[in-house]
This record gives structure tokens, sequence and C-alpha cells, in this order.
């Protein structure tokens, strides 16, 4: 088609082949997809064109001036009515167009110079319109039939005229490029974007060789950039980091310079340090478990997987190698640990559990129906550093041996009263004389029983307390840290699952409690019974997977953040979220009188820093 006789020839008879492409697929690009129509065959050899198929097609390839009937005595009025043509712009379309008018008047008066002014700048105007529709030929295909039916005029009338020879090269070489550009979307549909050297990428490399701007060839260019760069992006989903970095060689190549590669680079490079770290995670869950030598071969794994895809020295590899021989040679500290800290003149504080560090994805699922929009959205939180939890919520007794110690008044001892459970009418109601010393019903309160009708003010003084007493940092948990010890590596919609609770759970409202004067809850779980109504001595129920009692039930707790609505712009290290100075904290955990729905694993409510009544305690955190 562009070399050698065949190129002479579509020089003088326009290509069959792109005319019948343009002609039966409307508009190019914007028709993809329809059904394909055989093209018209062109027969050249002896000067004539003949077409089978679609006459719209021949009206391309050929033009035959429409017949004008003229006399001698018409001469004067053919000269007029072609200058009129002329000038309106109606150069060749019909028997009153100026080129037919002209040939007309030359065919019955050679010579003529009006006449052949009047062809010459005819010929002038129609190949000034075939350039204009040349310059939007690169993607209209409308404009490349204008093109075509031009040369076809100007072919017919001046076939010898250099500029017309010059504009049918012209036409040629759109052909070609439309061709190639077609091509190489239709290349770039299959996904044969050219990489290795067949497909869209030369093609359009050929484009841009002859028409360095061209738009069309430019937009498939990009595309093919973009099906580099989601190769790399789908490599790096699977893990496969080495293929990924291959494809973004080669998506650089495509278009130097180009801004979107640092993007993607930067994108792929996320990839790889996001599953490093959730192989880190990975790894770190599996030794929480503590049950043997599967668990650490699983951690091993783990840190295989990152030393093969993590550059050298990477920090997440050796965190996980040393935990891993921490795991397995022990240390100071270990998951699950128990301990308590010295605080003088013999005395000892609660005793703590090491919770190991890891990651949670903290909040409600979307499934949850219950679930309020202050638990969303489902944020994933990691921890750097394990934590040490008290194994219960702080007594009746640990806080007796505080307020005897340090000498602090509690809110509810100052205020004279607090909120208590009434048996007779299955109320809380404000009573007088009530504070830390009272149990929920307002009696006298055992030193086994979880401390109650204590403010947040009050929690955060016993924590401060203890760490001057011991030289440690102690403090209330956050609420990131209250949820990921409750979970205990799980991910249910209640700590212990998604279903009902089993038997031993936790102190729950149960559909068969009963009060000591016979009450029954109206919203409870259903055939649950832990055998108290009130909280229960603390460690009276089974320890989670962490060596954690009571989190899920008995009483609900203070944490050190203060309310907000939800978890957008929550810290992701585990940190506590406080605003200084802010009078509403947040409780977390089930109580022995809550309903089903405030058990959840998710569940969070709001509360004065002065609240105190009888579901409310807290415990403590001891900073590694």
């Amino acid at each position: 088609m562009s070399n050698g006789r065949g190129r002479l020839r579509v020089g003088k008879f326009v290509t069959a082949t792109v005319l019948a492409t343009l002609a039966l697929a409307g508009c190019g690009r914007e028709q993809a997809g329809k059904a394909p129509v055989a093209a018209p065959q062109a027969h050249v050899g002896t000067g004539q064109v003949t077409v089978s198929g679609d006459d719209r097609i021949a009206a391309t390839l050929t033009w035959q001036a429409p017949a004008v009937a003229l006399a001698a005595e018409d001469l004067e009025a053919a000269r007029t009515r072609a200058a009129q043509a002329l000038a309106a712009g109606r150069l060749y379309a019909d028997a009153e167009s100026a080129i037919p008018l002209y040939l007309a008047i030359l065919r019955l008066a050679p010579g003529d110079p009006v006449a052949q002014d009047g062809l010459q700048r005819a010929r002038t105007a129609l190949l000034a319109a075939g350039d204009a529709a040349l310059a939007a030929a690169d993607d209209d295909s409308a404009a490349l039939r204008q093109a075509h039916t031009v040369a076809a005029v100007a072919r017919s009338i001046a076939p010898r005229e250099p500029a017309v020879q010059a504009y049918l090269r012209q036409v040629d070489t759109a052909d070609r490029l439309w061709e190639l550009n077609a091509q190489a979307e239709r290349d770039l549909r299959a996904g044969r974007l050219g990489e290795s050297g067949d497909g869209a990428l030369p093609r359009l490399r050929e484009v841009l060789r002859v028409s360095p701007e061209q738009p069309r060839a430019l937009q498939s260019l990009a595309a093919v950039e973009s099906g580099l760069i989601r190769r790399a992006e789908d490599a790096g989903m699977r893990g496969d980091f080495d293929n990924a970095w291959h494809w973004l060689v080669l998506a650089a190549r495509v278009r130097p310079g180009s801004d979107t590669i640092p993007d993607a680079r930067e994108r792929i490079a996320g990839m790889r340090r996001a599953r490093i770290a959730r192989l880190r995670d990975e790894g770190l869950v599996a030794l929480q478990q503590r049950d043997g030598e599967r668990e650490i071969a699983l951690a091993r794994g783990k840190l295989a997987e990152i030393l093969r895809i993590a550059e050298p020295g990477n920090a997440a590899a050796a965190e996980l190698r040393a935990r891993i021989e921490l795991v397995t040679h022990y240390g100071l500290f270990h998951p699950g640990q128990a301990f308590t800290d010295a605080l003088g003149s013999g005395a000892r504080g609660p005793e703590m559990v090491v919770v190991p560090h890891g990651a949670l994805r903290m909040g409600a699922a979307a499934t949850d129906e219950e679930a309020s929009d202050s638990e969303r959205p489902a944020h994933y939180v990691r921890f750097d550093r394990g934590f040490a939890m008290s194994r219960t919520e702080v007594t009746v007794g640990d806080f007796r041996r505080f307020v005897a110690a340090s000498g602090h008044r509690p809110t509810a001892t100052r205020r004279g009263y607090s909120m208590v459970y009434e048996e007779r009418n299955g109320n809380f109601v404000r009573h007088s004389g009530i504070d830390w010393r009272s149990a929920y019903d307002g009696a006298a309160a055992g030193d086994d029983l979880p401390v109650l009708h204590v403010s947040a003010r009050d929690a955060d003084a016993y924590a401060q307390w203890l760490s001057e007493r011991s030289g440690q940092r102690y403090r209330l948990p956050s609420e990131a840290e209250f949820e990921y010890a409750l979970r205990a590596g799980g991910d249910g919609r209640y700590p212990w699952g998604d279903g009902p609770p089993p038997q031993g759970a936790g102190n729950l409202t149960g559909a068969d409690d009963r009060s000591p004067g016979g009450r029954r809850w109206r919203n409870a779980f259903a055939g649950y019974d832990d055998g108290y109504w009130g909280p229960a001595p603390v460690a009276r129920f089974a320890a989670n997977a962490y060596g954690l009692h009571d989190l899920a039930g008995n009483v609900s707790e203070w944490v050190a953040d203060c309310w907000h609505d939800g978890y957008r712009r929550a810290p992701e290290d585990g940190a506590a979220w406080v605003n200084p100075g802010c009078r509403t904290r947040v409780l977390r955990g089930g109580a022995w009188a809550s309903a089903p729905e405030q058990t959840r694993s998710a569940w969070r409510a709001p509360a004065g820093v002065e609240t105190t009544n009888a579901r409310v305690g807290f415990r403590v955190v001891r900073e590694l």
C-alpha cells in the first residue's frame, strides 16, 4: 500500500480496503464492537475502477461529473451560474455546482478563458476543502471519507497537476495512518500491547514517526502505558513484585518522562510495604497462639516470604525474626507472661498479663445491622509494641489500698451519691451515701468485687498512683487496646464469635438469669444463665485467649479516649485519641446489665468524666 507501484496506485486510485472500513464502520472507534461487514473489492489495471458491493464506497473511489445539458446560447448564463456556485462553495455535488458547469463550458467552448480560470479557482478551493478534511481525519471517519471524495474529484479534473498529486499522497498517508491506528486499537482491546515487538506499540510508533503529535496515536500510546502499569499492579496484588517491577520498566519506556510512572512506582512500593506489614502481622498472630512448633513454623514461613520481597535490612523482617527468637528462646517479657510490680513497703500492684503486639480490624463490620455510625469506619490498627493489662478489673480491695495510701477522695464520696440498681422497681436510681465501697444495689461491697461508682477521674488517679509507687507507667487502656484485648485475635461480632454465648462466656444478661426478687431481663441472650444478678467477683469466668478475665461482661469499663462520633482520623497506632480538657470519655465492654447489642466487640458509648453508677468500673494497662 505504501511502497513501489502500490503507493503510486494509492495515489491514483484511493485504497479500497481503508475506504471499505470507513464506509462500513461508520464513525471509527465509536463503532467498535459492531459486527464487521465484508469490504467491497476494487479492481485496478485498465484505468477503470470496478466496485462490487456497497455503492457508497464506489462514490468515494471514483467521481463522474454530473451531466450538464448546455447549448451555445447558454454559455453566458452557465458562466454566471458557475461563478455563483464557486462563490457559494458548491464545487462538485450536482449539475449546478461550479466544477461540472465549468467542465461543460470547456467541452462546448475549449479554451474558454473564463471557464479555465474558474476551473483553476475551483480546483484550488477543492484542495483547500480536502486539506481541511485531512486535518480532522486522524480519528474522524467522516472527514477521511470527505478527503477521499475530494481526491476522486481532483484526480478526475487534473490528474497530472503537482498540487493534486501532492494531495493524493497526503490521502495515501492518512489512509496508512488510519489503518495503523485502527489495528493498534484492535490490539489494545485484545491485550496485545506490543511490548515484545508485535502489537499496538510498534504500530503507534510508526504513526508518530510520520505524524509526531497525532492526538489519536498519543491517546492510544497512553493506553499502552496504562495497560503495562495495570499489569504491574496486578502482579503487585499477587505479591509477584519481580514481575511488577519488570512491567513498570517497560511502561517507563513507552512515554519517557511521563508523570504517571512515579505515581505507579509509589503504588507498587506501597503494595509491597502493605504486604510486608500484613505478613509481619500474620507471623505475630501465629506466635501469639503459643501452641507449639506448628505456629513457629508458620511464622517462619511468613518471614521467608518477607525476605523474598523486601529490600535488604527491612525492619519488619528484623522484627519478626526477633519475635520468633523471643518465642523460641523466651526473654524478659513474652506474650501471656503474668507479673506484679512492687509498690514499696511490701505491697504489690495488680496482676498484669503481657498482651502481644499485633494488629486488628477495629470497629463494626458493614454487615452489622445493630452497629451505630460511631463504630465506623472499621479501620486497621497496628501495635508496634506489646503492653501489659491487668488480668481483671480493679477490685474494691485494690481501690481501698489506693484510697488509704493516697488520701484521694473519689467523685461519689465527695458528691454523696451514685446510681444503684433498685430491686423493687427494676430500675437504676440515684441514692445518697453511695460510693466505691458500695455494691451494685447499695449494699457493702466485698473486696473481690470489681470496684463500682468510680468516675473516669478516679480511674486516672488510681493509675497515676500506681505509676508513682512502682516507677513504671500505668494508665487506662486506649479504646483500641481494649478492643484488641477483648477480641484476643478473633474478628467475630461478639468476643466469643458470631453466635450466641457459650455457657460460661461471662457475666452477661441471660434470659434465664433471675434477680433476688425473681425478675428477668426483657432483652437478653436466649437460653443463657451465668448465675449472677449484678457483678460477679472478678475472675469467676474463664480467661480469654490473652489470659484476661471479664472483658466480655461483668462491668463496662472506662478507657483513656475522649469521645468522638466515629473513627475518621482515629490514630492508627493504637494510641488513645485524646483532646485536652475533654469532658466526655468512652465506655467499652458489656456489663451484667447490658443489652446483647451492647456486648458486641465493637460497641462503645459516651459518658461524662464524672459519671458514676453500678455498671461501670475499670482496669489498667502498664507500658512495657
